[in-house]
């Protein structure tokens, strides 16, 4: 199997200026997209050929990025038409797809994007979203979720003509009632490459979709000063009482 990984990044962020550059815990966060990648390919990739892309308009980031020697990855300056903040990401992800193609002369099974913004994952996650994408070749994208803390049927409530209601009406008194809900954690998203080029990409998400669940190390991606200081918290405890986190640390480490 032809496996892309694609990482995405922007020079340009409203939530948190330059977030993809900055470092995570005194390393560059990008080391540990990078890592999870480079861990897979050591443990799971087997006889596939995997292919690595960096999208980005951002220099310092690519410098960032440059300095790993033991990853190989390809630069695909991007363009300013995918540049804005209300481009579809599905876009980008797209635009390295056809890129990569064009680079290293492949066809490409699947498409792996790894979020720069969501540090927080090991290398089996990686493997289990790749591993359902290829058991189920008939969905679009496999992306990875936690149990949700909220259920819109129990305990979210919205705002509507000057009272809070429920945001979903219902007679559940309990929230085990409730239908399961997950929240995407924005980390990992296994994606086929002809729903890539076939499928709307600005209601991508919306049908046809399938899911891993990870381990709840914190809902969040970095987008705020709140979220950046929270999760190199979580960070530091993951790492010194999980190893298959502490794994992703340690690789991140020798690249120093």
């Amino acid at each position: 199997m032809n496996i892309l990984f694609t990482l995405c990044g922007r020079a340009g962020s409203k939530g948190l200026k330059g977030k993809n550059a900055r470092d995570f815990c005194g390393k560059p966060l990008v080391w540990y997209s990078m890592a999870a990648i480079a861990l897979y390919k050591e443990k799971y990739a087997g006889n596939d050929t995997i292919s690595v892309v960096l999208n980005t308009d951002s220099e310092p980031l690519i410098d960032l990025v440059q300095q790993v020697s033991s990853l190989e990855v390809g630069i695909l300056h991007r363009d300013e038409s995918l540049a804005g903040d209300k481009v579809a990401k599905v876009s980008v992800i797209l635009d390295c797809l056809n890129r990569a193609e064009q680079m290293y002369g492949l066809k490409y099974d699947m498409v792996v994007d790894m979020d720069i913004t969501s540090p927080l994952r090991t290398a089996e996650d990686v493997h289990n979203a790749i591993l359902r994408k290829a058991q189920r070749p008939e969905v679009d994208v496999v992306f990875s979720v936690t149990h949700a803390r909220r259920n819109p049927y129990f305990n979210m409530v919205k705002e509507e003509n000057g009272f809070f209601c429920k945001a979903i009406p219902s007679s559940f008194t309990t929230r085990q009632e409730a239908p399961t809900f997950y929240d995407m954690n924005a980390s990992i998203y296994a994606y086929s490459p002809r729903a890539l080029r076939e499928k709307e990409h600005a209601t991508f998400f919306n049908s046809n979709c399938d899911a891993i669940v990870m381990f709840d190390s914190g809902i969040l991606d970095i987008d705020s000063e709140e979220d950046y200081e929270l999760m190199q918290v979580i960070a530091e405890f993951l790492w010194k009482n999980k190893d298959e986190y502490k794994e992703i640390c340690n690789k991140v480490a020798l690249w120093s």
